[in-house]
């Protein structure tokens, strides 16, 4: 059975794919509205950091199995 980090990983990775994704989209196309630090464009930013965070916790558990015994 996998981690539950594995799992984390995954759903981190993906989170982090459309926030970035998002990001991208209003940096060329951006809305009527405008925020304080909207200039800076931090969805692209944390879209990053949750996209390199859930590849980090995938890949350090992909190969990692728990055994049902011990929980």
């Amino acid at each position: 059975m996998k981690p539950i980090w594995y799992f984390i990983g995954l759903l981190l990775t993906i989170v982090g794919v459309i926030v970035t994704i998002t990001g991208i989209y209003y940096y060329f196309n951006p809305g009527d509205q405008q925020t304080i630090l909207g200039e800076i464009h931090p969805d692209i930013w944390w879209g990053a950091v949750i996209l390199i965070t859930g590849i980090i916790f995938f890949i350090k558990n992909r190969n990692v199995t728990v055994d049902e015994n011990k929980v």
